[in-house]
């Protein structure tokens, strides 16, 4: 199976993105939950990707990137975050509509294509969710963060990035004006259910399930 194939390159870009936030390596098991297939079948792919030297793997043990499958799997996520910054800024999708649309997407996208698109669009660092877009050698721009249900009352931050996994909770955020680049405060981190922010001056109430996705800076 070439290190191309779209089933390749959907590995390699969870295996990153279970990474890209926070430090623990994603085991077998969270990968097929994340992919949403058997367990057995992520065992025979991450043996013909660790054949093919893009991952290491010891059996039951986490999966983890070498660094030509690091680079294989950025080249995917700058495919898909490029995508998603077109789709909104230049064919009127919303931010919570275009996470499916990208997955399609950036299998068949020629790199051609995609020079295209990076060039219409500025050169964007940064995808409408607040991800960074990676540079065409693999760079990207990052920044100290902090997740917001983590965050400690007081905390005054800049929004950096929201998950875009839960497109209901995108639009509720989009509804009470979160969204990246906005300033917030911390006014209550105490209650079990919620966060309590300032947001431009404006008191909003945030669901911890949905906190948990968002990201200020530190």
């Amino acid at each position: 199976m070439p290190a191309n194939s779209p089933a390749i390159e959907d590995y390699l870009k969870t295996v990153y993105a279970h990474t890209e936030w926070q430090p623990e390596p994603i085991t077998p098991s969270g990968l097929a939950g994340a992919l949403g297939v058997a367990p057995s079948s992520v065992t025979e792919m991450v043996k013909k990707m660790a054949a093919q030297g893009l991952v290491q793997h010891v059996p039951y043990g986490a999966i983890r990137l070498t660094d030509v499958g690091r680079l294989r799997a950025l080249a995917v996520v700058r495919r898909h975050r490029l995508i998603e910054t077109w789709l909104v800024r230049e064919m009127g999708y919303a931010w919570d509509e275009v996470h499916d649309e990208a997955e399609v997407l950036e299998h068949a996208v020629s790199d051609r294509l995609l020079e295209a698109i990076d060039a219409r669009l500025g050169r964007p660092e940064r995808d409408p969710h607040g991800d960074a877009i990676p540079a065409a050698d693999g760079s990207l721009v990052s920044e100290p963060s902090i997740r917001l249900d983590k965050a400690s009352a007081g905390h005054v931050g800049r929004v950096i990035r929201i998950s875009d996994r839960d497109p209901a909770v995108l639009r509720a955020l989009d509804d009470a004006g979160i969204g990246p680049g906005c300033e917030l405060r911390v006014a209550d981190a105490a209650d079990a259910a919620s966060v309590a922010v300032t947001v431009e001056g404006t008191a909003s109430t945030i669901a911890r399930e949905a906190a948990a996705g968002i990201w200020v800076s530190a």
